[in-house]
C-alpha cells in the first residue's frame, strides 16, 4: 500500500470535489495546472474529433493557435474569458443539448472537470510554448470503468464488507479510502492504489485484486484504469456501485481453420478451384449488399519481371533495389479499388460483435459467410465526408482487408486475397520497365492518377483515369494499396534471380507494406517500385482501448484491391492469408 496522503477536508457531493484536491495542486494560473489538470481532459474528450485530421465543426483544439482561432463561429478559448470560451461554455450545456461536448453519445465532462477548465481559462489559460496536443483514449466511467471495479472490487470492497476500511462505492470513499489512506488520488496514477495495486506481481500479497480473486487483471484493463485516473477519475453524479459476478467468458470465435475449410469447400462446388480453361475477364458479385453490387476482375498473365528499380532512375530511393528477376504465377486483379459500394456491407452490420468482430449470438442456421469476423461499428463516418458511392473504400486495417477477402469469397465462391508485393509491382508495370507503366515522363501523370496536383485533397471517383496496359485503373495515386507483405528495406538483396513469387511473410504488425501512392502524394511517389511502409501513427486518432483492430483512423489515404490466383490454394494457406493482418511475435 502506498503511503497515505494528508487531504484538506474536501465536500463531495457525487461528483469531484470543485478546487484544488490536495494543497500541494498547482495554481491555476501556471503551466503545471494545465499539465495536470487540463491538458489530460483536452487529449481524452475533445482532441480526437478536433485536430489536424478530423475537424469537426472546423475547429482543432490541439494546439493555442488552434485553440484561440477557434472556426467561423468564434474562439475556442478566450483567455480569462470563461463564459466567452466555447471550450468550457459547451461543456456545462444540459446533457441533450445538440451541442454539448464531448458530443451526447458520449458521458458528459463532471462537474469538477468542467470546473479546472473554467478556472484555468480565468488565469489566462496558460499553455506550455510549443506544446502540440495528441488524442488519448476517453475512459467513460459507466462503460469503462464501473464494471472493472464492480466485478473485480467490491466483493471486498463495498459499504457490507469494507476490507481494510476500505469502500469502493462512491467516489467520496474511494478519496476518503481505509487503513492506508486514500485509494484514489484523481489525476495522479501513481499515487492511487485503486490503479497502482493491480500493477503489482501475481505473487505479491498487495495485487488487487487477488490471485484468489481472479488477479491479476488483464493488462487492458488496468490501461484503462491508469487512463482514468489520469483523467480526473471523473464519476458521475449520484453512481453507487453494487458488486457484480463477473462476465460470463464468450465462446470462442467460429472464425477459425474449419470455418476456412467449409469455405473451401464451397468454392471448389462453386467454381471448380482451378480454372486455366476459363482465364478471362469476369463481374463478380457482393450478394450480401442490400442491393448486389459488382466488380470487375481483369486477368494478368503469368510472366517474369524485373522487381524494384534501378539507380538510375529518377527518385530511385534504396529500399528499391538492388533490383531482381522474379517470376509470377497468374492471377487476376481487381480492375479497380475496392470501393465503399462491395465495402459498406461487410463493414457496417446490423450484429452486436465482440472486439475481434465475431458475432456474440450466432445463428443455428448461420452459413460460412455468416461466421466471418467483421468490423466492430466505426465511431466517426470512416468515408470522413470523401464520398461513399463509387469511391473508393479508406483507412482499413490489413487485418480488416483480410476479412473482406474471406467474406468475399465465402459468397462469391472464389478466393480473393490481397496481392503480394511482388504480384502488385508486376501488374502495375503491366510489362513495362520504366518509372510509371506510360513512361518516363512525369508530366503525364494527371492522365493516369488522382495525386496531390490533382485530387482537391480527396479521394475520386475510380475508373475516371486511363488504364495501365493490361486494363488496371488507379493503380497509381487515389489511394495506397495493402499488399500481403512484411516492409523490409532488404528485401530484394535476400531474393535469389529467378525466383517464383517472392513473398516476405510479416511476423509484426508493422511496418507491412502499401504501394502505389495516393490523392495526397507526389508524382515520384506513384512510381511502380515506389514502396511505403505502414505505422502505428495510423490509429493515432483511434480513440479506442485497446486500438481496434479494424480501423486506420489517421491515414485516409490507404485502400485495397483484389487478387484470386489462378491456382486455388490449400485451406492452411487460404486460413494463413487471411489473418496475416494479426500475425505479431511481438
Amino acid at each position: 500500500m502506498l503511503p497515505h496522503r494528508v487531504l484538506p477536508a474536501l465536500v463531495f457531493t457525487g461528483l469531484a470535489a470543485v478546487g484544488h484536491l490536495h494543497a500541494a495542486d498547482p495554481a491555476p494560473d501556471t503551466e503545471a495546472y494545465f499539465t495536470r489538470f487540463v491538458q489530460p481532459i483536452l487529449e481524452s474528450s475533445c482532441v480526437h474529433c478536433h485536430n489536424a485530421n478530423e475537424q469537426k465543426g472546423d475547429g482543432r483544439l490541439d494546439t493555442l493557435e488552434n485553440a484561440l482561432k477557434g472556426n467561423d463561429d468564434g474562439a475556442w478559448l478566450v483567455p480569462g474569458k470563461p463564459e466567452e470560451s466555447k471550450l468550457y461554455t459547451l461543456t456545462v450545456l444540459k446533457p441533450d443539448d445538440d451541442d454539448i461536448m464531448p458530443p451526447s453519445k458520449e458521458e458528459p465532462l463532471v462537474h469538477q472537470q468542467s470546473e479546472h477548465l473554467k478556472a484555468w481559462i480565468a488565469a489566462g489559460a496558460k499553455w506550455p510554448a510549443g506544446l502540440t496536443l495528441a488524442a488519448v483514449p476517453r475512459m467513460q466511467f459507466k462503460k469503462d470503468i464501473q464494471p472493472i471495479l464492480e466485478q473485480n472490487c467490491l466483493s471486498c470492497h463495498d459499504a457490507d464488507k469494507a476490507k481494510g476500511e476500505l469502500n469502493m462505492t462512491t467516489l467520496a470513499t474511494n478519496v476518503h479510502g481505509g487503513d492506508g489512506g486514500p485509494a484514489l488520488v484523481p489525476y495522479d496514477p501513481e499515487a492511487s492504489p485503486l490503479y497502482k495495486r493491480t500493477t503489482l506481481k501475481e505473487d505479491d500479497d498487495e495485487l488487487m485484486p487477488t490471485k484468489k480473486s481472479g488477479g491479476p487483471l488483464k493488462p487492458e484493463l488496468i490501461e484503462k484504469l491508469r487512463l482514468w485516473v489520469g483523467q480526473g477519475a471523473p464519476w458521475p453524479e449520484g453512481i453507487v456501485l453494487v458488486p457484480k459476478a463477473k462476465t460470463e467468458e464468450r465462446a470462442p470465435s467460429p472464425d477459425t481453420i474449419e470455418l476456412t475449410r467449409k469455405i473451401r469447400e464451397f468454392i471448389v462446388q462453386t467454381s471448380g478451384g482451378n480454372n486455366e480453361g476459363d482465364f478471362k475477364p469476369y463481374t463478380g458479385t457482393v450478394t450480401k449488399a442490400p442491393n448486389p453490387k459488382t466488380f470487375a476482375m481483369v486477368p494478368i498473365p503469368g510472366g517474369e519481371f524485373l522487381m524494384g528499380s534501378p539507380e538510375t532512375e529518377p527518385f530511385h530511393k534504396p529500399d528499391e533495389g538492388p533490383q531482381v528477376k522474379v517470376r509470377i504465377d497468374p492471377f487476376w486483379m481487381g480492375a479497380m479499388e475496392v470501393t465503399w459500394d462491395l465495402y459498406m456491407p461487410f463493414m457496417v452490420t446490423s450484429d452486436s460483435r465482440w472486439k475481434d468482430g465475431s458475432k456474440k449470438s450466432p445463428g443455428k442456421d448461420d452459413k460460412p459467410v455468416d461466421a466471418v469476423s467483421s468490423p466492430t461499428p466505426p465511431y466517426t463516418d470512416m468515408t470522413f465526408g470523401m464520398g461513399q458511392d463509387g469511391y473508393p473504400a479508406i483507412s482499413m486495417t490489413e487485418h480488416a482487408a483480410n476479412k473482406f477477402c474471406e467474406w468475399l469469397s465465402a459468397q462469391t465462391g472464389q478466393f480473393y486475397r490481397l496481392p503480394t508485393e511482388a504480384e502488385w509491382e508486376y501488374a502495375a508495370r503491366a510489362g513495362t520497365t520504366t518509372a510509371w507503366s506510360f513512361g518516363d515522363d512525369p508530366s503525364q501523370i494527371g492522365d493516369y492518377a488522382w495525386y496531390f496536383e490533382n485530387s482537391d485533397g480527396k479521394t475520386q471517383l475510380v475508373g475516371k483515369k486511363k488504364p495501365n496496359p493490361w486494363g488496371l485503373y488507379d493503380m497509381y495515386g487515389n489511394v495506397v494499396e495493402w499488399t500481403l507483405d512484411q516492409y523490409s528495406p532488404d528485401f530484394y538483396a535476400s531474393l535469389q534471380s529467378g525466383v517464383s513469387n517472392p513473398f516476405n511473410k510479416p511476423v509484426t504488425l508493422y511496418p507491412r507494406v502499401v504501394r502505389g501512392g495516393s490523392w495526397d502524394d507526389d508524382a515520384k511517389d506513384l512510381r511502380s517500385a515506389a514502396r511505403r511502409a505502414s505505422s502505428e501513427v495510423w490509429k493515432a486518432i483511434d480513440p479506442q482501448l485497446p486500438k481496434s483492430l479494424w480501423y486506420h483512423t489517421s491515414a485516409q489515404f490507404l485502400g485495397m484491391r483484389l487478387v484470386r490466383p489462378l491456382k486455388l490454394p490449400t485451406a492452411e494457406e487460404m486460413h494463413a492469408a487471411w489473418n496475416l493482418g494479426t500475425a505479431n511475435k511481438k
